[in-house]
């Protein structure tokens, strides 16, 4: 279960990394969140997120995932702490085409280039093989979106073909990439030490 308010979050739920910290959204994040996921050049990289982007979006979202039962969990991406800047959101469940285990990721864009969506990723890949113990973790990336596409080659995924996905944003399908990783990867990647930084 997700926290909803400051006094509900539990650093258990969170996840730390070097620069930063993803914690369960809270009710009081709702206008941070807005004022940076309403922007257009976010929003048409995700399937689900639309735009415009209001406050009332933020706490539709933040109130479904509180929801949310089962290994689905999602976060929101702070620098530094517990209660730092909001800077984007990350998540892992099920895909809900497939039912893939599947990882999301976004950065807001005044935070673009700083190596933040490849730690965010690689804290929610450690998640979902550590806790959740899921043998494959599938993403998926805009065929325009180069910077995901190199945050996801930078976490291990190889490339496992193409497809369509609707986005909410833009109203109709646009084409993706499709990306995979095993355990046996993941497991590699972290006794090398090999993918762990920006």
């Amino acid at each position: 279960m997700f926290a909803t308010d400051d006094d509900s979050l539990e650093e258990d739920d969170s996840l730390f990394t070097a620069r930063l910290c993803l914690t369960p959204p809270r009710a009081a994040d709702a206008d941070a969140l807005a004022a940076l996921a309403n922007n257009r050049n976010v929003a048409a990289n995700l399937a689900s997120m639309p735009h415009p982007y209001a406050r009332a979006d933020a706490l539709e979202w933040i109130g479904r995932v509180a929801t949310t039962t089962g290994p689905a969990r999602a976060f929101l991406v702070r620098l530094g702490d517990p209660h730092g800047t909001v800077i984007g959101g990350a998540a892992v469940g099920p895909e809900p085409t497939a039912g893939d285990t599947e990882i999301g990721y976004w950065i807001g864009e005044p935070h673009w280039g700083a190596g933040y969506a490849t730690e965010a990723a690689q804290a929610i890949l450690d998640l979902a093989f550590s806790r959740h113990r899921v043998d494959e973790v599938w993403a998926a990336c805009r065929m325009t979106n180069e910077a995901s596409r190199r945050v996801l080659v930078k976490c291990g995924f190889q490339w496992s073909g193409t497809g369509l996905r609707r986005s909410r944003a833009l109203g109709g399908m646009v084409s993706i990439e499709r990306y995979r990783l095993d355990r046996k990867a993941w497991a590699s990647l972290r006794a090398w030490g090999h993918g762990r930084g920006r």
